[in-house]
């Protein structure tokens, strides 16, 4: 096995905040359809770290993927969790193994995706 692609990237969760207030459909372009029903039963400041978290792991798989967002859509990429909680991510692209970690304080979310090609 080898290393594809390694991806990193933050979000500001107040501009996270600010975002969900004043363009709520922008959540719907980000977020698939069960990655949504996730969000939609968190509480309020659950809601903008669970966004913020999903969007950085989006953008760091398209650093990882190699062509950042545009050529690869927000959809394309979906983020769920296991029973323990541990994101895991159930829709992309790659055809290896997707290694993905997100982490969360009061002011940032940062998302981190490690693409694993798995050799045949």
């Amino acid at each position: 096995m080898s290393i594809y692609g390694i991806g990193i990237d933050v979000a500001d969760i107040s501009r996270i905040k600010k975002i969900l207030q004043t363009n709520p459909a922008f959540v719907k372009r980000v977020l698939t359809e069960k990655e949504l029903e996730l969000f939609e039963a968190l509480g309020e400041k659950r809601q903008a770290e669970f966004f913020a978290g999903r969007f950085a792991c989006k953008e760091a798989f398209s650093k990882a993927w190699g062509t950042g967002i545009g050529v690869l859509g927000l959809q394309d990429i979906e983020i769920l969790n296991e029973r323990s909680g541990k994101p895991v991510v159930t829709r992309s692209p790659f055809e290896g193994k997707v290694h993905v970690s997100i982490s969360h304080s009061d002011l940032v979310a940062v998302g981190q995706i490690i693409l694993e090609e798995i050799k045949k």
